[in-house]
């Protein structure tokens, strides 16, 4: 019998104080931009949804991720694989805490390019070392995901 992890009672949770709301265009961009990690959705040929956490930066609609150089069981990633089959995408950025008045997530629906070329990754490399310092150290050799976003969406529990 294996260990489960012990859940914690939320205790500042009261549905009558909390008011919801959707986020405006503008907002739901800047949390997005603020976040450290997304989680990046791509389509199999299947159908099959494929969920991979990553880094990013934000540039007006543009979304940019790069394959780094993180340890990867290959280098034929499934999600260069899917964008190449079909470019819709979708990314989620979220912000969790034990007061849930303090909860939000955005989504990102977009769509996806790869990027290879030396003049095509620059910038989007120079954005994503600005934001995470490992990149500065070590750059990303590529390829870049580049992202269109067609629509911004969001939810927050409060402003």
């Amino acid at each position: 019998m294996g260990l489960r992890p012990r859940i914690e009672p939320v205790s500042h949770w009261h549905q009558t104080e909390v008011r919801t709301l959707n986020l405006s265009v503008d907002e739901a961009r800047q949390r997005f931009a603020g976040a450290a990690v997304a989680r990046l959705a791509t389509v199999g040929e299947t159908g099959q949804p494929h969920l991979v956490p990553v880094t990013f930066a934000v540039d007006g609609d543009r979304i940019y991720t790069a394959v780094d150089a993180k340890p990867k069981t290959t280098t034929n990633l499934r999600r260069l694989r899917n964008i190449a089959a079909d470019p819709r995408v979708a990314m989620l950025a979220d912000h969790y805490e034990q007061d849930w008045a303090g909860l939000w997530w955005v989504r990102a629906d977009g769509m996806a390019s790869l990027l290879d070329r030396p003049a095509d990754i620059a910038g989007p490399l120079r954005l994503l070392a600005a934001r995470y310092p490992q990149y500065r150290a070590s750059p990303p050799a590529g390829p870049v995901i580049s992202i269109r976003v067609s629509r911004w969406s969001g939810w927050a529990a409060s402003a």
